[in-house]
């Protein structure tokens, strides 16, 4: 009888069964989906701000533009999340998915479910924010 892997049985794991074959598959499927749900919203954004409305308004014409302005912006975060997807699914494939990259400790099942791209432990992660946190107030 096969058992049904979710985020339930994932998070009620053992921590040797850490990232065994059936943990793999799940988040390999998770980020497979993530990413078919992404590319549609990106082509339909692509569609929306390449069919502009006649506007002859000003008001509304502003309000277009920044509409626009927004959708490219979250366009342009989405094709960046293509990429890290693509990153997380060759991980998987390479068997280093869910370990830090910087560490090699566990990232950890909760991190993983709340963001399946996460290709670092919360600990280095904020240390790494902090870092940028100094770098930025000292430049």
């Amino acid at each position: 009888m096969n058992k049904i892997v979710d985020k339930e049985y994932l998070l009620n794991a053992p921590e040797e069964e850490y990232m065994n074959d059936e943990q793999l598959d799940f988040f390999k499927t998770l980020l497979t989906d993530l990413k078919k749900n992404t590319m549609l919203h990106i082509e339909e954004m692509k569609m929306q701000l390449s069919e502009p409305p006649e506007i002859n308004d000003d008001v509304d014409r502003a309000q277009y533009e920044e509409d626009s302005r927004i959708g490219l912006r979250i366009l342009d975060r989405e094709r960046k999340l293509i990429r890290k997807i693509d990153k997380s699914l060759k991980r998987i494939s390479d068997g280093d998915f869910g370990y830090c990259k910087e560490s090699g400790d566990p990232i950890g099942i909760p991190r993983l479910l709340i963001r399946p791209i996460s290709e670092y432990c919360a600990d280095v992660k904020q240390i790494n924010e902090g870092k940028e946190q100094h770098f930025q107030k000292h430049a």
